[in-house]
């Protein structure tokens, strides 16, 4: 079914229907353990860690929708980000876009190390800083774009690359655009991942991680390593990822057609200081952001003030959820400072641009005027609160 458009092989795939009763959605095998008929002829299935009937078809599914050969189900995000930084070992060193996401940046700053694996973060928008970090040691090249939560644009091919002309492999965190918009494997990558708690799942009912790639020894070894460490997604989970792919599309095309209304009525107000957006032409990397990806995505970034009128803003605002987590049906409205990037040191925090005025947004879908009339009040509160606190400095200058 490959000649047919995304949109249509999200719902006509390899698993549409069970091939044994024709059911148009996928049993859940719930079982843990599987009868083995004759020792010397071992069946397909014989303990779940090592392989499940359901997460072999989500395991398939997302190989297939990002051009790949072989997928993989983890527990996580996390757990499919730091499995596939065990294809590692003692001595290796990764080169990593700086302005990563905060349990990304524990993971190579808190717990690599610890196991002789070295790390430099680079600006990976400059393809002079990656070719300058990258050392004889060096064996991964490790990209997020939009990067989280500043939308920083990574040329793909172009760090693909430059890595491969190295020697090392290029792993893509494709978690803002899924493979809707953005096919990193197209693009040279070997390896790319997802936290599937987000939009591909899409409903803050799940918590799961995606690996897919097209490289033969990158697949055998993330295979061993999925078994080894055992942090599969169980069943149920894989039956409920596999449902959200079935609407992935109509989702994030709404979605990103809301996020660009929304940051347009952001970037015009006063109160607001910055909106991050790769939908605007102004932003930086947009015309590389327009050749690899099909579109700008749900997720956008906008700066206030200061701590104190995020607060303020936080209190005010009605409609989406205040939470972490993002690419869900609901808005969810985010802190990065103390919520995705809470694990990053302050210092490093704002060295990067994630400062304390900073929320992210992911649009959901809720009608976009509606969300607009709930910020255009939160905001005004802002603008009120500001405009009396100028005018009674004022007063007590006089």
């Amino acid at each position: 079914m490959s000649h047919h458009s995304f949109q249509t092989r999200l719902l006509h795939n390899d698993h549409k229907f069970d091939p044994d009763t024709g059911a148009v959605s996928i049993p859940v095998q719930q079982a843990s353990t599987f009868h083995q008929q004759d020792f010397d002829h071992p069946g397909a299935y014989d303990y779940s860690r090592s392989g499940n009937p359901t997460r072999e078809a989500l395991e398939q599914t997302i190989a297939e929708l990002e051009n790949g050969t072989d997928g993989y189900a983890f527990a996580s995000g996390m757990a499919a980000i730091s499995t596939a930084f065990m294809l590692l070992s003692q001595g290796d060193h990764v080169v990593i876009s700086k302005d990563v996401y905060g349990g990304t940046f524990r993971m190579i700053h808190d717990v690599l190390v610890r196991f002789g694996i070295d790390h430099t973060f680079v600006d990976m928008t400059d393809l002079h800083d990656v070719a300058t970090s990258i050392q004889p040691n060096t064996k991964v090249v490790y990209i997020e774009t939009p990067s989280n939560p500043l939308l920083n644009i990574t040329d793909i091919r172009a760090v693909t690359k430059l890595a491969k002309a190295n020697g090392c492999l290029t792993f893509v965190d494709n978690t803002f655009m899924t493979p809707v918009l953005q096919r990193p494997l197209d693009l040279g990558a070997d390896l790319v991942l997802h936290s599937a708690t987000k939009f591909i799942a899409g409903h803050s009912d799940v918590v799961a991680g995606l690996a897919a790639t097209n490289h033969p020894e990158i697949a055998e070894r993330l295979g061993f390593l999925q078994n080894s460490f055992g942090s599969i997604l169980g069943p149920h989970d894989c039956w409920l990822v596999l449902r959200g792919l079935k609407t992935l599309h109509c989702r994030i095309t709404q979605s990103s057609q809301s996020a660009l209304k929304i940051a347009s009525f952001l970037q015009s107000h006063p109160v607001v200081e910055d909106v991050y957006y790769p939908g605007f032409s102004s932003h930086p990397g947009s015309s590389t952001h327009k050749y690899q990806a099909d579109g700008p995505g749900a997720v956008l970034s906008f700066r206030l003030k200061d701590e104190e009128a995020v607060r303020q803003f936080t209190k005010q605002v009605e409609i989406p959820v205040f939470a972490v987590s993002l690419g869900a049906v609901e808005s969810i409205l985010s802190y990065p400072a103390r919520m995705s990037h809470a694990s990053m040191p302050k210092q490093e925090r704002i060295d990067r641009g994630i400062t304390d005025g900073l929320l992210r947004l992911s649009v959901g879908l809720e009608n976009p005027d509606d969300l607009i009339k709930d910020f255009k009040q939160a905001l005004s509160h802002l603008k009120q609160q500001r405009l009396f606190l100028n005018g009674r400095m004022r007063s007590e200058v006089k």
